[in-house]
């Protein structure tokens, strides 16, 4: 029976200009100035995605004194994801639909140049599922580097915001869309692609920094020639070894020419090895959501990369989710970290998946050390078998086997996950990762769907609860709040603490070397809670939700922690895009998202501020 989608937030135009691949050679510099702990100039802080400041001038003695320095409206009302970027005396910041993209001078606090680029609105907006959301900037060569929502890549001059150039990267008509953080390594600056849940196929691209020429694309799916996967030489995880891989492995797994429309976008965070010269990253879900219409693992979506930042040729990928069930979307960020497993230091990568399990790999060769829940209330899967690297399916959550227009209930985590976009935090003094959680539940009915060009391709209706359960233990409890706040041992796989939070933790943290870590909460507070025990030290009610990243940065001598305020996302979409009709009617909408969260909009409204904190005092 095929079925209407009511309102996810659907489809349009404009034509893909791609350029000839180039290969040329300069030096960013971004890896220096992530170095120095005065500036924050990647968006997740540094190559290796900890979101880690050297900076303690603000410490778990002290926080409780912090106080907002300064703010600065945005001037735009939806969901505001993503962080500053600071280089030197200049604050970069950035603002959801329509990107505006503004530089504030941090001595007087006002706008050295502010640049809006032209969009048309009825195409972009109704291809952007989930809010209309931007997670931030990216800086190399003197240049600020705009992904905006119409699929354009474009390069700013850092001093003037004068316009270098831009270059087309997807196309909308086909329900192409970008909300991610592009990130620039040597001379390359890396981007991917939204749209799953409109059929696109998803690649990740590198184009040149100083002409906006391509220089690779590497899709998830697809014949070789396509992925970059070498076969022969490129490896997988399999049978309890690095296996390499055969030909068109990123075919084989797919009935027919279903891969060309089959998902895998690549809208999360990037990271890179400068000793490896690899990037590292993950692809999303499968199109369609309905699993009967797509037999086989269908690879590779939901899987992590390890790419040759050079050439795009693939080292290694690992598919967490083979033939996704439930939207556990795999494009959270992959965090390097050199850790102690065994008795031996390995080069790893640590991954927390929409899927509700952490996994560690050598991020080497991709083997798989670790894989184990981080909420216990997960029910999909027993446990993921290391030998196979697959996970273990519960038939009584699989939708799949409940078949097309079941409804099946109870499914832990949702489809927004155990976690979603918002990047984690790992201190090497602790030598902890810091989860900011969901906490939720779903009943999930897939539904036969056919595909058109540039038009909504979900195949599925949902909607979400409270897990209501321990997330130590699993056992039921009746509780009811939507995050958690977790301290992870990503060498053993086992929770150290966790704080529970009323609403899901939809903000990025930032652990310091003052044993301090910080978050945002939806309801609108920035808090700080003690790195070793996660005792809460410190909260401000911002002037609306955070669901943007906290960075932290120092000027001048004194250390300020920033964050910007407004409502939306996915958890909040139903205040950015008005879906909730405040009855049960509309609990489904917003992708499911609606009725779990209709209390948000009594602790909050929509609003764009970036505040700055700082200690009392010179």
């Amino acid at each position: 029976m095929k079925k209407p989608l009511k309102s996810l937030l659907l489809a349009s135009s404009v034509a893909a200009l791609l350029a000839t691949p180039v290969i040329s050679s300069a030096n960013s510099g971004v890896e220096k100035l992530t170095k120095n702990p005065a500036n924050w100039a990647t968006a997740l802080g540094n190559y290796s995605g900890t979101r880690y400041s050297k900076l303690d001038q603000i410490n778990s003695k002290n926080v409780k004194n912090l106080q907002p320095a300064w703010s600065f409206s945005t001037g735009v009302l939806r969901g505001h994801e993503g962080g500053p970027l600071v280089i030197g005396d200049v604050i970069y910041i950035h603002t959801p639909f329509p990107n505006t993209v503004y530089a504030l001078d941090q001595a007087t606090r006002s706008v050295i140049w502010e640049y809006t680029p032209t969009m048309d609105a009825d195409v972009t907006i109704p291809v952007m599922c989930c809010d209309t959301v931007n997670r931030g900037l990216a800086y190399g060569d003197g240049k600020i580097f705009l992904q905006q929502s119409d699929t354009v890549l474009t390069a700013l001059d850092a001093k003037t915001g004068q316009r270098i150039w831009s270059v087309q990267n997807g196309d909308p008509k086909l329900g192409m869309t970008n909300t991610q953080a592009p990130l620039v390594v040597n001379d390359k600056v890396i981007t991917g692609i939204a749209g799953g849940e409109f059929g696109v196929r998803g690649f990740l691209a590198a184009y040149d920094i100083k002409t906006g020429e391509l220089s690779w694309k590497g899709y998830s799916m697809g014949p070789d020639g396509d992925t970059l996967i070498k076969p022969g030489s490129s490896t997988t995880w399999e049978n309890g070894k690095v296996t390499k891989l055969g030909k068109n492995s990123g075919t084989s797994s797919w009935e027919g020419d279903q891969w060309k429309i089959g998902g895998g976008t690549t809208w999360g965070w990037y990271s890179y090895d400068p000793d490896l010269n690899l990037i590292y990253y993950g692809s999303g879900n499968p199109s369609t959501w309905n699993p009967v219409q797509r037999p086989g693992d269908n690879k590779w979506s939901m899987s992590l990369w390890a790419r040759d930042a050079d050439t795009g040729e693939v080292k290694w990928v690992y598919q967490m989710t083979p033939h996704d069930e439930w939207d556990f979307d795999g494009i959270n960020e992959v965090v390097l970290a050199d850790q102690k497993i065994g008795g031996k230091t390995r080069k790893t990568v640590v991954h927390f998946d929409r899927n509700g399990f952490g996994y560690t790999l050598d991020r080497v060769t991709g083997e798989l050390l670790v894989a184990e829940k981080f909420d216990k209330t997960v029910n999909w899967a027993s446990h993921v078998d290391l030998k196979s690297g697959r996970p273990q399916v519960v038939s009584e959550f699989s939708t799949e086997q409940n078949g097309e227009d079941e409804n099946t209930e109870g499914v832990c985590p949702a489809a927004l996950g155990s976690k979603n976009q918002q990047p984690v935090s790992y201190s090497p003094k602790t030598k902890m990762f810091y989860i900011s959680a969901n906490h939720l539940c779903m009943d999930y009915e897939p539904f036969e769907v056919s595909y058109t060009a540039g038009q909504p391709y979900v195949g599925a209706t949902l909607t979400m609860m409270p897990a209501g359960g321990d997330v130590l233990t699993g056992k039921k409890d009746g509780s009811t709040n939507l995050g958690q706040f977790t301290a992870w041992d990503a060498t053993t796989g086992k929770i150290v603490w966790s704080n529970k939070e009323t609403f899901s933790v939809w903000s990025g943290s930032v652990a310091t070397a003052g044993d301090v870590v910080f978050y945002g909460t939806l309801e609108g507070y920035l808090k700080a809670v003690d790195a070793k025990t996660g005792k809460e030290l410190y909260k401000f009610k911002t002037p609306s939700g955070i669901i943007g990243n906290v960075n932290t940065w120092s000027y001048k001598g004194k250390q300020y922690v920033g964050v910007l305020s407004g409502i939306g996302g996915w958890a909040g979409i139903g205040i950015a895009a008005g879906l909730d009709s405040g009855e049960s009617d509309s609990n489904s909408e917003g992708l499911g998202a609606v009725g779990a969260y209709r209390s948000l909009s009594s602790f909050t409204k929509l609003g764009g501020v970036f505040t700055v904190f700082s200690l009392p005092g010179k």
